[in-house]
């Protein structure tokens, strides 16, 4: 059973409200219908009402079940500026300045998120990265213990050989362009619990290289993977759940069981690892982006990491089903771990 089917039974169990920014998009339209009528929650389309309604007779949408709020009329805009006023990383920005961001649909979809008037939000469809992000990470405060926010892809490859069943999750493939040693770690541990939240599995992370395990390279992005490690290691013994890590790792050894045994490698992450943490963006953004138009299999993300709120950043290219699929794993990442232990995957 693929991920997005198995967490759409979670949401059908505990209902989430995921808002839209880009609910003028036909793409987001149609996808929120597919999340109202599988009942998995209320989403929340922001935009002018009028528009919205026009494009989705155009395209023969109901939009019952269906939430939609235009920031510039909505009874919440007065609010939602007073409260984006009073955060940090807003003090000292003039009145006016303040509101006409608050009514940007980004701005007020984080600040819904943000104070609970929305459970997950779902960004980027119409809009380049950096708008999508901008306000996420001014608005939206780090986990605790941790000091890096960065993204996650999950590759459905349909290969139950590869990750878990499957799925394969990709860190990080959007956000930071040259981690530090102390980044990568965090990133590992951040993708490493989101993953566990997921799919109630054990993560396996593999730290990737071009070498694994060399003892002879001094070139400074294997070393810092070595470094990263090692303190993802130290850091993994104060989560609450089990993570098991190695590295460095080429990206073959890590997933294929046969590489991995010829060249000496014996852990439970080598050829069998189903988190996989890029030593930069390049690389990470290559390789999600590759797998995306070469092959077959279904991406979903960016899911952002290191956050207190479920957040996506999704590729203007995205389609329909990436768009509904990103939908149900950020609503799921909003369901209460409480709520899991009695519930299987």
């Amino acid at each position: 059973m693929a991920l997005v089917k198995k967490l759409s039974a979670r949401l059908q169990n505990h209902p989430k409200r995921v808002v839209y920014p880009d609910g003028t998009d036909a793409r987001v339209i149609k996808a929120a219908r597919q999340f109202a009528t599988r009942k998995l929650g209320v989403p929340i389309l922001l935009g002018n009402k009028t528009e919205i309604e026009t494009k989705a007779k155009s395209l023969d949408i109901r939009l019952d079940g269906i939430k939609i709020i235009d920031p510039i009329t909505s009874d919440d805009a007065v609010a939602i500026m007073k409260l984006m006023s009073g955060l940090p990383k807003f003090k000292g920005f003039d009145p006016q300045e303040i509101n006409s961001m608050a009514l940007q649909p980004i701005y007020y979809a984080t600040m819904m998120v943000a104070t609970g008037r929305a459970d997950a939000m779902v960004a980027g469809a119409t809009s380049a990265t950096a708008h999508a992000l901008r306000p996420v990470f001014k608005i939206i405060p780090l986990q605790k213990g941790f000091s890096t926010a960065s993204s996650m892809m999950i590759i459905s490859t349909g290969n139950q050989e590869l990750g878990i069943e499957g799925d394969l999750f990709l860190s990080d493939c959007g956000v930071i362009p040259e981690p530090t040693e102390n980044q990568l770690c965090d990133i590992a541990i951040t993708t490493a619990i989101l993953v566990n939240h997921l799919t109630l599995q054990t993560p396996r992370v593999a730290m990737l290289a071009y070498s694994s395990k060399s003892e002879n390279s001094k070139a400074h992005s294997v070393l810092k993977v070595k470094s990263a490690t090692f303190l993802a290691h130290e850091k993994a013994k104060t989560c609450d759940v089990k993570i098991e890590i190695d590295g460095e790792l080429q990206i073959d050894a890590a997933l294929q069981k046969e590489v991995a045994q010829m060249k000496g490698l014996s852990s439970s992450v080598a050829g069998h690892a189903n988190v996989l943490i890029f030593p930069d963006l390049n690389a990470g953004n290559i390789a999600s982006k590759s797998l995306r138009v070469i092959s077959s299999a279904n991406c979903y993300g960016q899911i952002l990491t290191g956050l207190t709120k479920p957040i996506a950043e999704i590729s203007r290219g995205a389609t329909v089903d990436e768009i509904f699929g990103t939908s149900v794993i950020v609503g799921a990442q909003a369901v209460d771990r409480r709520f899991l232990s009695t519930e299987s995957l």
